[in-house]
């Protein structure tokens, strides 16, 4: 069955549509994916017009993006555009992209993959967006309960106990029950979503040297530890630094971070430009390139489209370990 593969435009300011036509290039597929692009008209014809007369040869297939039974152009409306920089408008647009393609996907949950643009958060709160991030946003829109930040990459994958809070926060929000219920449903989604059975997993402490036997925090001693005794099959937690210095991430199929950028720093360091956002829990597919709006080089026709092409293709690989379930 043909697979669709929804795409957002992002911030409209940013290099999200670029990257967006760039990437349905680049994955052209009539016969098993239908692409819908979810984009101003107005924005949609000044890059489209833009790569074609820049790109006439690597491009030369997105003359089939006028051809509506290969890709759907969905106008949600003109807006105005300030290349480069966060606005009210931008931010409504994001969102409204957003909305739009989660009615398309709730029509066919089971052949739909979610394929979403950086978004600009300070555009959202300018428009009055109340959601942080695509995270929270779709979690409350599908009322699930138990989601996760997942990181796919080529060297390693990486997921997250607490996402978007501030450091000083984190702590408190340390506890066995959460951690427990976090790594349980981590494995379940390795294995259902990734395919990978029995896999490993390696926690990563919250405190310099992990703690250091209490030393330096005790959350090692009295949260993390007698959760990783008591489940028994992920194991830590190990010391950040050496942890990534020594390579060990290469051993495990996913690596469980407690902070943001315990893990984010080390994945966008391996993995810029062809890291991937999955957000699991959804009753829908849905990841995107991990990386943000990159304002300074919008317009300017030389955004990298990697790690957009790669969340289509993470995005076909999951929604194909679903079906074979």
């Amino acid at each position: 069955m043909q697979r669709k593969i929804i795409i957002t435009c992002g911030d409209v300011n940013g290099i999200g549509p670029e990257i967006a036509i760039k990437a349905i290039a680049e994955n052209f597929n009539p016969i098993e994916n239908k692409f819908v692009l979810l984009i101003p008209k107005n924005v949609f014809e000044f890059y489209y017009s833009s790569l074609v007369a820049e790109f006439e040869y690597s491009f030369a297939r997105m003359d089939s993006l006028n051809d509506s039974n290969v890709v759907d152009i969905v106008d949600i409306g003109e807006v105005p555009m300030n290349i480069g920089q966060a606005t009210s408008y931008s931010g409504k647009a994001a969102f409204d992209a957003i909305n739009k393609a989660l009615e398309i996907c709730k029509n066919d949950l089971k052949n739909s993959i979610l394929v979403t643009a950086p978004i600009s958060k300070t555009a959202f709160e300018m428009a009055g967006v109340k959601f942080p991030g695509h995270t929270e946003l779709l979690a409350d829109y599908f009322d699930v309960k138990k989601f996760a930040m997942i990181f796919l990459g080529k060297e390693f994958n990486a997921a997250l106990l607490t996402i978007h809070i501030p450091i000083a926060e984190v702590p408190e929000n340390i506890k066995g029950k959460r951690l427990e219920d976090f790594l349980r449903f981590v494995k379940q989604v390795i294995e259902k979503d990734l395919g990978i059975q029995e896999p490993k997993i390696a926690v990563l402490g919250l405190n310099p040297h992990a703690g250091e036997n209490g030393r330096i925090g005790k959350e090692e001693l009295n949260v993390i530890s007698p959760v990783l005794k008591k489940l028994g099959y992920a194991e830590g937690p190990f010391v950040p630094d050496a942890f990534f210095g020594m390579k060990k991430y290469r051993q495990y199929d996913i690596v469980v971070g407690m902070y943001h950028d315990q893990v984010l720093i080390p994945f966008k360091l391996l993995e810029m430009n062809k890291g991937v956002n999955f957000t699991a829990g959804l009753p829908i597919v849905r990841t995107s390139p991990d990386h943000g709006t990159a304002f300074d080089i919008a317009g300017k026709m030389i955004a990298d489209p990697g790690s957009m092409s790669e969340a289509i293709k993470q995005g076909i690989k999951i929604l194909e370990n679903r079906r074979n379930k």
